[in-house]
């Protein structure tokens, strides 16, 4: 018999990622959904909330499946679970770009036809690899892992084939936006069944109660995840799909989405993709004062990606660069118009890269600081969020200015931080309920 559970979700539509935050009737944090932004705002709420859908699947299933566990390690058993959905989902969309990338031929273009089949077959088998545990995939992201093994593997066939790698790449451009704008149709029930019984025939140590197993996938499935109120913020908030009643600020969403993960903060911090946010709150989390950077994204997100482009890196490996500095090179300009320039020009003086990101890195926090500083200060404790927040280099500087203007400090960075103003939003939602 199929049961409901009230469910209240929280939708960050930032400019680079969106995201949700799905809370049950206590306001624990059934589950997390991530995407990239795109054009379409509308359907990257939709992924997102599918996505945080499925892990609240995953949520209520590890609630009872430590139960059924007989021998083994159950940790292992819901880390294999969790991948190889996402496995399954990803090979639902590379079948899916496959075949739009055959949509967009040209009649007579057989040889180009039989090169995608080559290289979507490599990607389908290197698949295994890139989702067990404790692979090292550069994102989650499908557009970010299918666009590089397509990159790398197509130039290799191109080659093979004498087909041009240009005629593959605008395939792919004209293909990628439509797939990402098409979340995978396959069921949750059968995917998660599926990828239950896979992990399980791999890992014969560990033994279950079938009986329970079936009953913890059976609680996990059959609810009906009830969605009973819902609050959007972020930088694409204006276009959300919802009544203006349910949208609130960033900054109310990041202050009190603090609170909730740390209830003793008083300043938080967030850099996102276009903004940077100091924002004071009291001890109920109700936003007292805040700072905004200006008009420009200037020592944000974008400007880091910016960075990345530059250097010809991805965004993900800056910090680890930064850390391996032995210097940390002045840098004059966080403007994302003059960021460029300066660079080469540091290149051209013979400065190593890791130490001129590592400037770039200070750099980016000093400006933060100064927005903190026009807030109110910091006051203890302080809550650090946003995609940044993931970044070590970053989180270094700011540790160590932190230190250096306000003394010892408790800085809190949860590893959840990107969901932040999500987990504020959703809060808000419960609340209009009068939960």
């Amino acid at each position: 018999m199929t049961s409901n559970m009230k469910c209240y979700i929280g939708i960050d539509l930032g400019s680079t990622t969106t995201k949700a935050v799905l809370l049950d009737e206590g306001g624990e944090v059934l589950g997390k959904g991530i995407t990239n932004s795109r054009s379409n705002y509308a359907t990257a709420t939709a992924v997102a909330k599918q996505e945080a859908r499925t892990d609240a699947r995953m949520t209520l299933f590890r609630r009872e499946f430590d139960d059924a566990v007989v021998s083994g390690n159950s940790d292992a058993v819901m880390e294999g679970l969790g991948l190889a959905i996402q496995m399954e989902h990803f090979l639902d969309q590379l079948q899916d770009l496959k075949e739009t990338c055959r949509s967009h031929m040209k009649d007579g273009e057989d040889g180009v036809g039989e090169a995608l089949d080559e290289i979507f077959t490599r990607i389908t088998n290197e698949a295994p690899d890139m989702y067990k545990p404790g692979a090292d995939r550069k994102s989650d992201f499908f557009r970010d892992i299918a666009g590089a093994r397509l990159m790398q593997i197509g130039e290799e066939i191109t080659k093979e084939t004498n087909v041009a790698f240009d005629t593959i790449l605008n395939l792919y451009d004209k293909s990628i936006i439509d797939v990402e704008n098409r979340p995978p149709e396959g069921g949750v029930r059968a995917a998660f069944k599926g990828a239950l019984k896979q992990v399980l025939d791999n890992a014969p140590e560990i033994q279950v109660d079938e009986a329970r197993l079936e009953q913890a996938v059976t609680n996990a499935l059959d609810v009906e995840l009830q969605e009973t109120y819902v609050v959007g913020t972020g930088y694409g908030r204006v276009t959300l799909p919802f009544p203006k009643e349910h949208i609130r600020s960033e900054i109310l969403c990041h202050g009190l989405g603090a609170h909730v993960m740390y209830p003793d903060t008083r300043t938080v911090l967030d850099i996102g993709g276009q903004d940077t946010k100091a924002i004071q709150v009291d001890p109920a989390g109700i936003v007292e004062n805040f700072q905004m950077n200006d008009r420009c994204a200037a020592g944000c997100g974008r400007y880091l990606g910016y960075i990345a482009d530059e250097m010809n890196m991805g965004l993900h490996e800056l910090g680890p660069m930064a850390m391996k500095a032995t210097k940390s090179v002045r840098i004059n300009s966080t403007c994302t118009v003059f960021a460029g320039a300066e660079l080469r020009d540091r290149l051209a003086l013979g400065e190593k890269r890791e130490d001129i990101l590592a400037g770039l890195h200070r750099a980016i926090i000093l400006r933060a600081m100064s927005i903190i500083s026009r807030s109110g200060g910091i006051t203890d404790q302080f809550t650090f969020t946003g995609g940044v927040a993931n970044n070590q280099a970053a989180v270094r500087e700011l540790e160590k200015l932190i230190e250096e203007n306000y003394g010892t400090v408790t800085i809190n960075i949860d590893p959840a931080s990107i969901y932040t103003g999500a987990l504020g939003a959703a809060t808000f939602a419960r609340r209009e309920v009068g939960e």
